[in-house]
């Protein structure tokens, strides 16, 4: 099974003995997992872009009802509820007393569910990131993106009694595209605490247990800003938004993008995926509005600028679209998939060399997208490195994001294997 690692450790340099103890073993069964990729919180942008999972500390001056505009949309035909996007389904329950409260016995909740997530005879998960499921839809199909995949592991620890972090990971954001838009996924994870029944000797300050849906994750090295429960909420409200835009659903985008902002409105992530579904929408002045409120906040916000620069210059404003433009260009003179473009460029001009040359240049700064190595993969074609052609499918497949992709890229593999022998 192709999916994404999951690795536990804990989040303090200091707690190497405790570590040892059984983090190391734990790590090691759920890597057997097997769960391959590192797509988190999805959020469109490009061509019109949306931010990640950004946060800003400054004080909101203007009220987050005056940037919706209901009126322009068809009315909500699903209802949108944070209440249910963590909470356990019957059948969550249901396995909680069949197989983990069993498992207690003196052991401490946290780790019962950490070997759970573990074994291979138990959850099974595997990493697709087709749609942000809640925590109840990621355990009936066992399968999820990372940030499905955390709200379930908090949703069963809750259950448990287990007190839960959730943590946002600074790290450099992978680029995807779905369609015509561009997407950006910054990652989470989640903390479990100890209850505060669980036994402990006196002076024991072992920090959180963290359970990570990474390939390969170095917790403790991790950058992390804890996150309340009212942001990870609108983050899969914001991934919900990006998902229905990219299938071309504008009212239903529009509804949990209006959803997300007003959940937590100190997120930008929201705002901005909200200015892109009026731009999408023919609704240029609400889209402005929303783009510049969020440079207000975050001047050197880069999606929310290529957002604005775009819509100026489709609405012939062309001296002001420039200035954001030169602005943009300062702050990111190689923009994502700069490279890959350049890339294909060269590919249609027969330039396989230099295709392959560009595609590197793309991986070296972004190795987690598929595409960028089943091009490659093509570029190695017309040079005829048929074992670079091999290692690149391989790699295409690996790092996919989806079962019908990993499906795709397993069946161009064993074709080109069978031409070769």
């Amino acid at each position: 099974m192709n999916a994404m690692d999951v690795d536990v450790g804990t989040d303090a340099p200091g707690a190497l003995a405790r570590q040892d103890l059984s983090r190391r073993s734990i790590a090691d069964g759920l890597r057997r997992v097997a769960m391959r990729g590192r797509w988190a919180c999805l959020s469109a942008l490009g061509t019109l872009l949306l931010c990640a999972c950004a946060m800003t500390p400054v004080q909101e001056t203007t009220p987050p009802a005056t940037l919706v505009h209901d009126e322009l949309f068809a009315p909500s035909q699903e209802v949108i509820s944070a209440d249910r996007i963590l909470a356990p389904s019957p059948a969550m329950r249901a396995f909680i007393q069949a197989r983990l409260t069993r498992g207690l016995r003196g052991r401490e909740p946290r780790e019962v569910l950490v070997d759970a997530l573990a074994s291979p005879g138990e959850l099974k998960l595997e990493y697709d990131a087709e749609m942000t499921r809640t925590a109840g839809e990621a355990f009936e199909a066992r399968m999820g993106n990372c940030l499905s995949l955390t709200l379930m592991t908090a949703s069963f620890a809750r259950e448990l009694g287990v007190p839960v972090t959730f943590r946002h990971i600074y790290q450099e954001e992978q680029y995807s595209r779905v369609g015509d838009l561009q997407v950006v996924s910054g990652h989470v994870n989640v903390g479990l605490g100890r209850r505060p029944s669980d036994f402990k000797v006196l002076g024991d300050q072992e920090p959180m247990l963290v359970v990570d849906f990474l390939p390969g994750a170095q917790i403790r090295r991790q950058r992390a800003m804890d996150l309340d429960e009212p942001t990870v909420l609108a983050m899969y409200m914001n991934n919900r938004a990006a998902e229905w835009m990219a299938l071309g659903q504008l009212d239903r985008a529009y509804w949990w993008a209006r959803a997300a902002w007003l959940q937590a409105p100190r997120m930008t992530a929201g705002l901005n995926t909200l200015g892109v579904v009026y731009r999408r929408h023919g609704d240029i002045a609400p889209a402005e509005q929303a783009f510049r409120e969020v440079l207000r906040r975050e001047p050197g916000n880069t999606q929310a600028m290529g957002n604005l620069a775009q819509l100026l210059r489709h609405s012939d404003r062309l001296a002001e679209a420039q200035v954001w433009e030169e602005k943009l260009a300062r702050l990111e003179p190689y923009p994502p998939f700069k490279f890959f473009d350049m890339g294909v460029a060269a590919m249609r001009a027969g330039d396989y060399a230099g295709a392959r040359r560009f595609f590197l240049k793309e991986i070296d700064r972004s190795a987690y997208y598929h595409e960028f190595y089943f091009w490659l993969a093509l570029a190695n074609v017309g040079l005829g490195r048929w074992d670079d052609v091999r290692e690149s499918l391989a790699k295409a497949e690996e790092v996919s994001t989806s079962v019908p992709q990993r499906k795709l890229y397993a069946a161009k593999l064993e074709s080109l294997k069978a031409k070769l022998h």
